[in-house]
């Protein structure tokens, strides 16, 4: 365990990340420092190529730091076998991307059951705790329909249940609305504000949405390899 305080969900410590292809090296950044307490919601800003995405697979254990520790929920990353990350994630980490990536040959009730069902649930349990969060994203009426029967705003609404089926401590957004129609966008970010208030659910999103970013409660940039913490009038 770490001296990481119990409130906090999410912590990088000294975080640096360095891409080597032959004797060519590419930094992204280096002693990189992120607390994220337990209900807190964070943006994070950056122009294209800063290593916004790169960051959040650090912190959501998808990609290996080159310098630093990420731990997640006082548990160190690093010194986690791959299954005991892979379970650690599935129970404490949420993820929701641009494009959905929900399997396309499960229906939407189907999709959101099955982090339940690895995390170990009976299926019976996992069914009603997924038909329990789509119908609170409005999905009630479209529980046996696949990705493909669904609207884009539905299925961003089914991968948002998906993310949060396993009440995690953190859920990372990479862009999540970015390729919905303004209002679509609204609708969807309007949900995970709610949802995040009611479980106590961090969130931590990567967004190019000013406008979405000034309604969280940090707003930071990544800028060479530093984040920043903005002021309201900065946003």
């Amino acid at each position: 365990m770490s001296d990481v305080r119990s409130d906090v969900v999410i912590h990088a410590q000294g975080l640096g990340k360095t891409y080597a292809e032959g004797k060519l090296r590419t930094p992204v950044f280096d002693g990189l420092e992120l607390e994220v307490v337990r209900g807190e919601t964070v943006a994070i800003l950056g122009a294209s190529g800063a290593g916004k995405s790169t960051l959040l697979h650090l912190l959501g254990g998808l990609d290996t730091p080159t310098a630093g520790e990420v731990f997640v929920e006082g548990r160190k990353m690093s010194a986690l076998s791959d299954a005991e990350r892979g379970r650690l994630r599935n129970s404490a980490l949420g993820f929701i991307y641009q494009f959905h990536h929900l399997l396309p040959e499960f229906t939407a009730l189907e999709n959101v059951m099955l982090p339940v069902m690895l995390a170990g649930v009976s299926a019976n349990e996992a069914r009603k705790r997924a038909t329990t969060l789509l119908e609170s994203v409005g999905l009630g009426h479209r529980l046996g329909h696949k990705p493909g029967e669904l609207s884009g705003g539905e299925r961003q609404r089914a991968a948002v249940a998906r993310a949060l089926v396993n009440r995690p401590g953190c859920v990372l957004g990479d862009e999540p609305t970015g390729n919905l129609d303004e209002k679509t966008a609204a609708t969807v970010f309007d949900l995970m504000l709610g949802l995040n208030r009611e479980q106590r659910t961090s969130l931590v999103l990567v967004t190019h949405d000013r406008s979405l970013a000034r309604r969280l409660d940090r707003v930071l940039e990544l800028h060479e390899g530093r984040l920043r913490q903005l002021a309201p009038d900065e946003v």
